[in-house]
């Protein structure tokens, strides 16, 4: 087998890849081989003022360059890839539904699921969070994850062969301070990864959790430098790590040298895990 991550003639549905890690994840993707799908819940030309649930908001992230599904589908094109822009609520069964049939009407399969998309905006002591938001939570980060692999399985079964990768976290495996619905969604992460993988094995099918600690995305940008700098002196490198590192990460259990690997939650992490000082 030569030692090289080749997934030429895979296909590839990123949910939340707009911007961020999703993104990242999309173009290491393409960059190794793959058509790619992008999902997301924002795509640029369909946000309008009046545009149903998003509103102003949508159109500020808009206009900051926070929304970059279609660009991203641009840029893998050049690279001589397919790629589509896609719409999609995690949560609405009806619109993953749709979104995985696209992906398998125009680009003739759907290889590789990432389960990227996830909401990280909820923060407050246990006594403080607020139960809308934590239902909200369950919803995106761990229904919306089951959902899309629900919707891709019988395609990974009938061609014999799939890649789940979701989306997990530290705060997952090590609790969160202030972050009981975060956490709480990503250990249920982690235990339909496990589930995915002993289910799919049998036809093929992978299912890896990848486990970001600090990475330095967009949003680590904007939030509160000195708690980012406390944050980032807990890892091993007393920094953050890049969104390409997750990116690598994937791309490899999404390749054939990674064909005996499933079930497992690879820390991305930086050592943060460890007892570091």
């Amino acid at each position: 087998m030569s030692i090289e991550i080749d997934l030429s003639g895979r296909v590839a549905l990123v949910t939340g890849g707009s911007r961020g890690l999703g993104r990242a994840d999309a173009l290491a993707l393409a960059r190794a081989g793959a058509d790619v799908v992008i999902a997301d819940l924002l795509v640029e030309s369909e946000l309008t003022e009046e545009t149903d649930a998003y509103g102003p908001l949508a159109m500020v992230a808009r206009t900051q360059g926070l929304v970059g599904t279609e660009s991203a589908a641009e840029e893998i094109r050049a690279m001589g890839r397919r790629a589509l822009a896609v719409r999609c609520d995690v949560t609405d069964r009806e619109q993953v539904a749709a979104a995985v049939a696209r992906t398998v009407e125009e680009l003739g399969s759907v290889d590789i699921l990432v389960n990227n998309a996830g909401t990280l905006d909820h923060v407050g002591q246990f006594t403080d969070q607020n139960p809308e938001l934590w239902e909200r939570d369950l919803r995106v980060n761990l229904t919306g994850a089951f959902n899309c692999a629900q919707a891709v399985w019988p395609h990974m079964k009938g061609r014999r062969w799939g890649r789940v990768i979701n989306m997990a976290s530290v705060a997952g495996t090590l609790g969160g301070f202030g972050q009981a619905s975060y956490s709480t969604t990503k250990s249920g992460v982690l235990g339909l990864t496990k589930t995915l993988a002993m289910e799919g094995g049998r036809h093929g099918i992978t299912a890896n959790a990848i486990v970001p600690g600090i990475i330095g995305t967009e949003a680590f940008h904007m939030a509160n430098a000195a708690m980012n700098e406390r944050i980032a002196n807990r890892t091993v490198f007393k920094r953050p790590g890049e969104p390409r590192d997750i990116a690598n990460a994937i791309a490899f259990l999404c390749s054939d040298l990674a064909s005996y690997i499933t079930g497992i939650e690879l820390n991305v992490s930086g050592g943060v895990e460890l007892f570091v000082f």
